[in-house]
């Protein structure tokens, strides 16, 4: 029989004396960890989570609810639907870590969060092609500009993988009317480094809130509406790749997303053209122009995990 804890009562021992004891004896009990990198992220995270518990003092009662809550997170993701991914950017994480990561890199195009609509394998696209498929209404917009480097120089055959909300402000898999992967494309850049898209202006919209983060924008007394934006995400070879978006620079919502995703570089010009021929392809009649030019930084390309199927 161990007698060690009787006969000296515990003295000398790592256990829990009081609060402030918590936090040593946790960092320690992982301190053998032999990747360094996940060592530095799990200390600063035990680290800052521990001194947000003794800041606001949380009650047991508190406790629970929070556990309740993001379990409800992760219960509410489904294949069509990702919470967690919308939890992270209502609560500004995704952008500042977006922030974090694309500043400090020359004249680079600033860098938005993913959100929670991208699917993959968008249908590839020939230049000027329309991505907004069998008909789909709304007043047309034609998208333009070059892919260039930090020092100005064009990308050819660089990657544009494009989506969008429709004019009802609704993503093809949140629409049974629209069909599969409508507003959504990939396009190359051509020799000059220059792309061409057609589609349809899109809406600003309401971000989904059936689930427990539609919850706590209610009760945080807050808005769940995005500006009027089109998703990028824009690849080259010996290139950082840049997720983006660029937002209308007339579209309600600009200073109060919801998700805290406009940069002052990501607005647009989206120019009303009352009549006239369209810019390429058939056509004459009331339409936008956007004109918007990306520049990338030189570093390794990645590319996102979609976040729904």
């Amino acid at each position: 029989m161990n007698t060690t804890l009787t006969e000296n009562r515990g003295e000398g021992l790592r256990l829990i004396d009081d609060a402030a004891s918590v936090t040593p004896i946790v960092k320690a009990a992982m301190a053998l960890n032999d990747d360094p990198r996940l060592k530095q992220i799990v200390d600063a995270f035990v680290e800052h989570a521990h001194a947000f518990l003794r800041e606001v003092k949380l009650t047991d009662q508190e406790f629970e609810k929070g556990l309740q809550f993001i379990a409800a997170v992760g219960q509410a993701n489904t294949d069509s639907h990702n919470e967690v991914v919308l939890a992270a950017d209502v609560l500004g994480i995704s952008t500042l870590v977006t922030v974090l990561n694309t500043t400090g890199q020359g004249d680079r195009t600033p860098g938005a969060l993913l959100g929670p609509f991208y699917r993959g394998n968008a249908p590839e696209c020939d230049c000027g092609a329309d991505i907004a498929r069998d008909g789909t209404p709304g007043v047309p917009l034609f998208m333009r500009g070059v892919v260039r480097d930090t020092t100005g120089k064009p990308l050819a055959n660089a990657l544009l993988d494009v989506w969008q909300a429709s004019p009802v402000g609704l993503y093809d898999n949140q629409d049974p009317n629209q069909p599969d992967k409508n507003l959504r494309g990939q396009f190359r850049t051509d020799a000059h480094g220059r792309y061409e898209i057609r589609s349809v202006r899109p809406a600003g919209y309401p971000v989904p809130v059936h689930g427990p983060i539609g919850t706590l924008l209610k009760m945080q007394h807050r808005h769940p509406y995005r500006p009027a934006h089109v998703h990028f995400i824009v690849s080259a070879a010996d290139h950082d790749t840049l997720v983006a978006q660029v937002f209308a620079d007339d579209s309600e919502y600009l200073e109060t997303d919801v998700v805290f995703g406009v940069q002052r570089g990501l607005v647009g010009h989206f120019e009303w053209h009352d009549d006239g021929a369209f810019p390429w392809g058939d056509g004459a009649g009331p339409h936008y122009t956007l004109d918007f030019d990306f520049t990338l930084a030189a570093g390794t390309p990645t590319y996102p995990t979609p976040p729904i199927a």
